[in-house]
């Protein structure tokens, strides 16, 4: 079970890497979008979108990764108190009975807008913007599998923890 969850985070830790350097270039562009605009009167619509696009992307393909370094916000009094074995008990509970099936929710509840804007390409939100709103809406289906996976290798390895303690 452990070869696998860390073959699963293998996964979440390659597109992390990736995806990280999408903060960078935002700032970059944004810069570049304040620059241009207020220094040279230059205004692009395409150029403000793109931020947008790479903010999107970060947060959605990174919130596996996110999940794998338990960066997220946790706002549970009962895991604080926990030993070991309660606080494996509380992740497996909320990975098996929160986060998955609303990972599946919103994948399937979503799949019929992604599928519509992959049949049309659907272009670009404003008149001069970038006209890959299908991309952008692709991130919905590959933010709820990442999350799946990642819920799966942690909890793997909570049932790696209570199998040890139970034996």
């Amino acid at each position: 079970m452990q070869a696998l969850a860390s073959w699963l985070d293998g996964i979440n830790r390659a597109v992390g890497r990736v995806v990280r350097w999408l903060a960078l270039a935002m700032v970059l562009v944004q810069f570049a979008v304040v620059l241009l605009r207020y220094v040279y009167g230059i205004s692009s619509i395409a150029l403000n979108e793109s931020v947008l696009y790479m903010h999107a992307t970060l947060f959605m393909l990174g919130a596996g990764y996110t999940l794998l370094v338990d960066g997220h916000v946790r706002v549970d009094i009962f895991q604080a108190r926990a030993g070991t074995v309660g606080k494996a008990r509380i992740d497996a509970f909320g990975h098996i009975v929160l986060l998955v099936p609303s990972m599946l929710a919103l994948l399937y509840w979503s799949w019929p807008s992604v599928r519509n804007a992959w049949a049309i390409y659907e272009g670009a939100i404003s008149v001069g913007g970038i006209p890959g709103v299908f991309l952008l809406k692709s991130l919905i289906p590959a933010f709820c599998v990442l999350l799946i996976l990642q819920s799966l290798a942690c909890l793997l390895r909570n049932l790696v923890v209570l199998r040890v303690r139970s034996a």
